[in-house]
């Protein structure tokens, strides 16, 4: 067993607690997923209960914990950070793809074994997946009605109730009235007489609300049953809404208690027979509330796909997001290209002066994440987070990588630099160009109708691959419009997918190269998909991509040398259009800072 981490009492005595509680519920392991009862990126406090178990501060893993044994799984991105934060000598530590819960569990249970887990926090098809590997060793799989965490997690905060506030249609582009009105004739055309939302996410976008209960997202807690005549239930704790919101709401939309939905969910009409559960966020328990009586059909969200194509509205609205976050960034690196060098700053203190910057302007809610700060071999760490105890000092001649972004009214922001702190060797060089190379190669591209982003991904790994190098992580996620900064369907990934991306679709454009222990690499963008000029003989149409972001990329990693004439024709337009946008946002110190960083290559 791996046991770097240092051991931790704190973590064993959580961990004995637990274990106690599964002697007195009778079962013989337990599953600690990261998601909440609404299966979002990010939780409230009460919800990280895999943290406050584990010491894993990570966006996505699980425990499986056994009465002898007990193991994490996290994915690429998460490989070196679960090893700093959680005891080895209490955790198995697993790659979740590549050595997944089901194995594990098949391996560690026995005929007989009862295993425990909250159906509230499980979907029903990543049950199934447990459930097949449980029943592989004789075992089953046991929902409990009360949450073993909960149990014994003493000072647990309770449930959030951050004040909900309307979303204004000259942001959202559309009426919450409109939006209902497309999600029914979706529920009409397959044939369902009302689905049950679960995702924070697709309430928010689909009633044109916000909220303040998620860290990093504006979402507030809240479920909600849509019928196939546009006509609503939300389910939320009365204590949020203002006369405003009420108003907002309308007449449509019935409001129900949030802890009042096991009743409601019971008692719905029998008329209701065909009713829609998301397959991704749609528990274990709404599921089984549901299925009484009445016929279930686990399918994908309605308002995923609809909201992931932007209004001509919101797209304006990120651009402009993306016009002001530009500028906050340009004058932060212009200081840091300054003050850096000096050796008095760390990654905390470099984080919160981002911060200061973005908070300048009079739309900025907030971080759209935790900022990733890596200086030197903390960049390696693809998902790192710093702490009073690794925060690392920002020094001359060393690799740093920003990975940041901003909520904003009109549009949410994510955005990766990676730069010299004085000079850099020529193998950072090198490896910097051929990331450089992959990120421009993605950005020009253009594809036919119906092209998914798997069927990209190559396009920004190939100079990475020449040379037998890789990033273990995916190319390009979906970001929201004030939402979530991680939304789906569409993604750029290895992982192969059928979501075809569309004209409005907002991604991210962010190959890497990570150096344990040295440094890391990463250069991020977002693009929105467009429809791309004719080209004449052309018998499909085509889509491309609109750069969004603009930042300076920094011209002290890059290898000219290594660059075809097309890529810098790119790279200097891309820089030119930066310079041009932002100089006249910027103080006279960071324009004539931008001068030099966007100067051709």
């Amino acid at each position: 067993m791996d046991t770097l981490a240092p051991p931790s009492s704190v973590s064993a005595k959580r961990l004995s607690a637990l274990r106690a509680a599964m002697r007195d519920a009778n079962v013989d392991g337990y599953l600690v997923p990261h998601g909440d009862e609404h299966q979002g990126e990010f939780n409230a406090h009460y919800a990280e209960r895999l943290k406050w178990l584990t010491s894993f501060a990570g966006s996505a893993g699980s425990a499986v914990v056994m009465a002898d044994k007990a193991a994490i799984f996290v994915d690429g991105r998460y490989t070196l950070q679960v090893r700093d934060q959680v005891d080895g000598a209490l955790y198995e530590y697993r790659h979740m793809v590549d050595e997944p819960a089901t194995a594990w569990i098949t391996a560690a249970a026995t005929s007989g074994m009862k295993i425990g887990f909250d159906p509230r926090l499980h979907t029903t098809g990543g049950l199934a997946r447990l459930e097949e590997a449980v029943m592989k060793a004789g075992a089953a799989l046991l929902p409990l009605p009360e949450n073993l965490i909960d149990k014994v997690w003493s000072g647990q905060p309770s449930r959030p109730q951050a004040p909900v506030m309307v979303y204004p249609e000259k942001f959202a582009g559309r009426s919450s009235a409109e939006k209902r009105g497309l999600v029914a004739q979706v529920l009409k055309g397959e044939g369902l007489d009302a689905f049950f939302f679960t995702a924070l996410d697709s309430i928010a976008w689909l009633l044109n609300i916000r909220g303040n209960d998620v860290e990093f997202s504006p979402l507030t807690y809240a479920y909600a049953l849509l019928f196939a005549d546009s006509k609503a239930v939300l389910f939320i704790d009365p204590a949020k809404l203002t006369p405003e919101v009420k108003a907002h709401l309308g007449a449509d939309v019935r409001l129900a208690p949030y802890d009042g939905l096991d009743h409601e969910l019971t008692a719905l009409d029998k008329s209701v027979a065909v009713i829609g559960l998301d397959r991704d966020t749609g528990s274990r328990w709404a599921y089984d509330r549901l299925a009484a009586g009445r016929k279930v059909r686990v399918v994908a969200d309605p308002c995923t796909a609809l909201k992931a194509r932007k209004h001509p509205t919101e797209l304006q609205g990120v651009r402009d997001a993306h016009v002001r976050d530009g500028a906050a960034l340009s004058r932060f690196l212009a200081w840091l290209a300054k003050e850096g060098p000096k050796g008095q700053l760390n990654e905390i203190t470099a984080a919160a002066k981002l911060e200061q910057f973005r908070a300048e302007s009079n739309t900025f809610r907030g971080p759209s994440f935790a900022t990733i700060a890596g200086a030197g071999g903390n960049g390696a760490i693809v998902h790192y987070r710093a702490s009073e105890k690794t925060a690392a000092r920002i020094q001359p001649d060393m690799v740093m990588l920003l990975d940041s972004g901003g909520q904003y009214l009109d549009g949410t922001t994510d955005v990766t630099r990676t730069f010299a702190i004085g000079k850099a060797t020529a193998e950072q060089k090198h490896r910097f160009t051929l990331v450089l190379k992959g990120h421009i190669a993605l950005a020009m591209a253009r594809f036919v109708k119906g092209t998914t982003g798997s069927q990209l991904d190559a396009l920004a790994r190939h100079a990475l691959w020449q040379e037998g190098l890789d990033y273990d992580h995916g190319t390009g996620h979906g970001v929201g419009t004030f939402l979530g900064v991680h939304e789906g369907p569409q993604r750029i990934s290895k992982v192969g997918n059928t979501v075809a991306l569309e004209p409005g679709m907002v991604i991210s454009n962010e190959p890497g190269y990570y150096k344990t222990g040295e440094y890391g690499i990463r250069i991020e963008n977002l693009v929105a998909v467009r429809e791309a000029d004719k080209v004449p003989g052309a018998e499909k149409a085509l889509l491309e991509f609109e750069t969004l972001t603009l930042a300076p990329i920094d011209l002290n990693m890059v290898d000219a040398s290594l660059l075809l004439p097309a890529e810098k024709s790119w790279f200097n337009a891309y820089h030119k259009r930066v310079r041009e946008t932002l100089s006249p946002l910027v103080d006279a110190e960071t324009k004539a800072w931008l001068a030099t960083a966007t100067a051709a290559v």
